[in-house]
């Protein structure tokens, strides 16, 4: 696929990657998926993403070539590919900060590189296509165990890692109730991964019924319409014996609804750098001395939020692009023991071909997608 501006994507055919370092690998496509991440460059909200770029960050393949230097990976093997572009040598690799790499967009001073996004994270191209070169294929790339399904693999590179953190990052006590902010599929899995972390309580906040009726039935956990239940800060605060929840977690981002004044500068005339929306609900709805995490993403550099609420409430807050490489051991593990099931959470399967219609229906939240994959016609499987 290639993208041609806010909401028009085509499929074309673009040049065989090559190997351009010792350290690449070429691999072919087997799965790749559209994540809720993706429709923030679809939509435009975030800066410099480019005409031609091609969008995809959740991928697996078959290894088909590797650079000289290349000794992990051989060609043939089935691979799943972490969203990050990462060296393994800098300082922050070394401190297992995968998804802050200093080398994978050198340009910039915060993002680190990932595929298929925009410029400001190294405009590399990504997995929405038939093959990718892949950087550092000494780091990241992990061959997909035998017996594991491709469409659990898949979810291993983005979605499953990113709940999983989001999870994590709130520190959740045995007992704590827990607020996820946004059902999409990140949220719906980091409500999931609540329960792992020993969460008594587990509340999950969207406007979209489908949405809330999947979470229920997948998370376990209760979800609730906030377009039903009048202020969700109010709500929640109602829920909690007027304290507030242990830990709020903003798994939406740029585009969250739910505010007229942040949709309008965050979403219609980008005055700020998304609709903080989802943040100004978690701050407001966590405790004091509570934990708010945020994987929601948001453009650079500048957000409305309300910090003085976060200082005069001692709250700690969270926040980063998930080290995908630094939970897959634990992830494959409750893959393989039945006590994740990532694949749960795919509705649709369509040919890469059909990805302008996936886009459109995911952005427009129809047939009820909570989450698309993509088969390419060279997938062989």
């Amino acid at each position: 696929m290639e993208y041609r501006g806010p909401k028009r994507i085509r499929v074309t055919q673009k040049p065989m990657p090559e190997i351009l370092h010792p350290e690449d690998a070429i691999v072919r496509v087997t799965r790749s998926c559209i994540c809720g991440s993706d429709l923030h460059l679809y939509n435009g909200n975030v800066p410099d993403t480019r005409v031609g770029q091609t969008f995809g960050h959740e991928f697996t393949g078959v290894v088909e070539e590797i650079g000289s230097e290349v000794t992990k990976l051989k060609v043939g093997d089935n691979v799943l590919v972490p969203f990050n572009i990462a060296c393994g040598k800098c300082i922050f690799c070394k401190q297992g900060l995968f998804g802050n790499c200093h080398e994978g967009s050198p340009q910039a001073t915060a993002a680190g590189g990932f595929f298929g996004y925009s410029h400001i994270t190294g405009g590399y191209d990504g997995g929405q296509a038939e093959y990718v070169r892949v950087p550092y294929a000494n780091v990241s790339p992990t061959v997909i165990p035998p017996g594991m399904d491709i469409e659990d693999a898949v979810l291993l590179t983005d979605v499953v890692p990113t709940g999983y953190q989001a999870a994590e990052m709130g520190g959740i006590q045995t007992g704590d109730t827990v607020v996820v902010f946004g059902a999409g599929p990140v949220g719906i899995m980091a409500a999931r991964c609540a329960w792992l972390f020993g969460a008594g309580r587990v509340i999950i906040i969207d406007k979209e019924e489908y949405r809330l009726e999947f979470a229920r039935n997948y998370s376990k956990c209760e979800a609730y319409n906030f377009e039903e239940i009048g202020d969700p800060v109010l709500f929640i605060k109602k829920q909690t014996d007027w304290i507030g929840a242990d830990v709020c977690i903003d798994a939406v981002g740029a585009e969250a609804a739910g505010n007229a004044l942040q949709t309008i500068t965050g979403r219609k005339t980008l005055l700020q750098a998304g609709s903080a929306t989802a943040v100004h609900w978690a701050i407001n709805s966590v405790r004091k001395g509570g934990v708010v995490s945020i994987v929601g993403v948001y453009g650079p550099t500048d957000n409305l939020v309300p910090i003085g609420n976060v200082l005069n409430k001692g709250i700690t807050i969270r926040a980063n692009q998930t080290a995908v490489k630094r939970h897959l051991p634990r992830l494959i593990e409750h893959v393989q023991n039945g006590v994740l099931n990532p694949k749960g959470l795919i509705t649709h399967r369509l040919a890469l071909e059909d990805v302008a219609d996936g886009y459109r229906m995911f952005s427009a939240k129809l047939n009820n997608c909570i989450k698309t994959v993509l088969i390419p016609s060279t997938a062989g499987m």
